[in-house]
């Protein structure tokens, strides 16, 4: 059972129009800078990671809204008063949206930020769990895996 919809197209699509229209390694508000994950079923949960080095916790926004997980986060700019020699590291504002099946229990999520990296959980649903129905039939009753 999939319960995270992910379609390699639109990542892929991502990815083009990143390289066409030049991403800059920093990201505004208006156009964020992608947020690198994993994704992965553990048992009865679901786990996802985002790697966001250096973002203080205060920055961290997560919000679910009709099955969508948004994960935002800014790395602030580098003081104008210091001399800079090298600028490498992605700075501003960080932003990722995962679309959750509808199989998850989004109200009990999760999440951790521990080095850098933001771990969240979400369990599965119990009503998405399989069970047992119970099927009568005259005087003989019999269990039935669902």
């Amino acid at each position: 059972m999939n319960m995270l919809r992910f379609d390699p197209f639109f990542r892929d699509i991502d990815r083009l129009t990143q390289q066409l229209w030049g991403a800059v390694p920093w990201g505004t508000a208006a156009q964020p800078a992608l947020v690198p994950m994993d994704a992965w079923r553990d048992g009865e949960k679901f786990v996802v990671e985002f790697d966001l080095p250096g973002v203080l916790p205060e920055s961290l926004d997560v919000n679910v809204e009709h099955d969508v997980l948004t994960v935002r986060a800014e790395r602030p700019a580098i003081d104008e008063d210091r001399n800079g020699v090298v600028s490498e590291r992605p700075r501003g504002v960080f932003s990722r949206q995962v679309y959750l099946g509808h199989g998850l229990d989004t109200d009990n999520i999760h999440a951790d930020y521990v080095d850098g990296v933001l771990r969240l959980t979400i369990p599965v649903a119990e009503a998405a769990k399989p069970r047992k129905i119970e099927v009568a039939a005259g005087k003989h009753q019999r269990a039935i895996n669902a």
